[in-house]
């Protein structure tokens, strides 16, 4: 059935029951893994204020500027924005709660993030992340850990057809000096910079680097690199990272044009990148974000060293269909049909009894032959039909069917049916 009345928003996607089985899958692999890096889940609300993000995520991005979603409380008149990125929140909830006068804090989160751009394959105005952020940890070593807590994640997932590049945007004093030469070498290209290069030139001039617009490959190619312009502890700490990952056993490659489109990274960058997604190549992506906490407290505010990463799942789920095809399905380990009114009493008695056993156990509800609840326990792709009619009730027995294999019916017990289930 289909309606042409009221639909979902473009690029804002149901999810729907026979999808929803690689969804929980990825989610279970991801609570167990974060838990075995002694990560905390955290959830924070789907709606912040706008300043949030102006002031965490930068005025002049694509994010602020055109994706967002904001509009005005009509109650008290603050401006509201759906949340475009789960750092931002994730910081604000630490602050608020006063979490790190416990001492540094591994958290994560997930769940739908809202920007307003061109829907297209692994690109939505609503998309699902997953998030990891490590507060209070000022070593290449947390930089690492979230790499290799990354590619563990691929691992478990099935993932092969991944790349991890790194790079750098060291210390603030070194982008202030990669800035300058970067802005005069620009300069001395204008007539070849495109609108948006033009705009950002004086704003932001680093995100012109990471421009995908082909006619500004070459003057991307030749500008000045900001490895060449990195400060001692910045060089250091790069290298550090980088053979510590060498030692874990992880081929990366450095990519001295790693721009992150959020203005809060420094120093440590990374991306997670595939071929087999199209245009939407990066999976997973993150850094060192070290003076966003002083951001978002105000003035005045302590300097807390972070790091984090975040992931779009729609791509993950993707790249997991490209890379291993189907992922089993959790199926109903039994369907209980029913005919008859002492039968129909007996079913609830049968069905409980399955469910405490631990199994997955579906009742057979509405009228319908025998015939008919059979072709509805096949489509429900339960292992077992549990059959149950005026015979097996006076016997206080039931009839077991396989249905995913050639074998005979079989009649039991009450107490003998959910071990049977079980060991078949």
């Amino acid at each position: 059935m289909s309606t042409r009345g009221i639909q979902a928003i473009r690029g804002m996607n149901d999810i729907l029951p026979d999808q929803i089985y690689l969804w929980e899958f990825f989610e279970e692999v991801v609570r167990d893994l974060m838990a075995a890096y002694g990560y905390r889940n955290i959830r924070m609300p789907i709606v912040e204020q706008t300043d949030l993000f102006v002031r965490s995520i930068g005025a002049v991005t694509d994010i602020v500027e055109k994706e967002m979603y904001s509009f005005l409380d009509h109650l008290n008149g603050d401006s509201l924005t759906l949340r475009p990125e789960g750092t931002a929140s994730c910081v604000r909830a630490a602050l608020e709660h006063n979490l790190l006068y416990a001492g540094p804090q591994r958290l994560y989160y997930s769940g739908p993030m809202f920007r307003h751009e061109r829907p297209q394959k692994g690109r939505y105005r609503q998309f699902h992340q997953v998030g990891a952020e490590a507060l209070g940890y000022a070593g290449p070593d947390i930089d690492a850990e979230l790499i290799v807590m990354c590619a563990e994640l691929w691992k478990k997932l099935g993932i092969s057809d991944v790349r991890l590049e790194i790079g750098t945007l060291g210390s603030s004093a070194s982008r202030a000096l990669h800035r300058s030469r970067l802005i005069r070498y620009l300069e001395s290209h204008l007539g070849k910079l495109d609108d948006d290069a033009s705009r950002r030139l004086h704003s932001n001039p680093l995100r012109i680097l990471d421009s995908k617009n082909p006619e500004m490959r070459d003057i991307i190619d030749g500008a000045p690199r900001l490895l060449d312009d990195l400060d001692e502890d910045s060089l250091a700490h790069f290298d550090e990272l980088q053979q510590i990952l060498r030692d874990q056993g992880l081929d990366f490659e450095v990519n001295p044009r790693l721009v992150r489109g959020l203005d809060y990274y420094n120093r440590t960058v990374f991306e997670w990148t595939t071929g087999k997604l199209g245009a939407q190549g990066t999976v997973c992506a993150g850094g060192r974000y070290d003076g966003l906490v002083e951001q978002i407290s105000g003035k005045g505010a302590s300097a807390v060293a972070a790091c984090g990463f975040a992931m779009g799942v729609e791509r993950v789920l993707a790249l997991m269909v490209e890379s291993c095809g189907t992922i089993p399905r959790s199926v109903p380990d039994a369907y209980v049909i029913h005919q008859g009114e002492a039968a129909d009493g007996f079913a609830w008695k049968i069905v409980r009894h399955l469910r405490d056993s631990g199994l997955k156990a579906i009742l057979h509800c509405g009228n319908g032959g025998f015939k008919a609840q059979m072709r509805k326990a096949d489509a429900s792709g339960a292992r077992f039909a549990v059959i149950i009619g005026d015979d097996e009730v006076h016997a206080g027995e039931i009839s077991i069917k396989p249905l995913r294999e050639a074998a005979g019916q079989m009649r039991v017990g009450l107490a003998e049916a959910a071990d049977l289930i079980k060991r078949t």
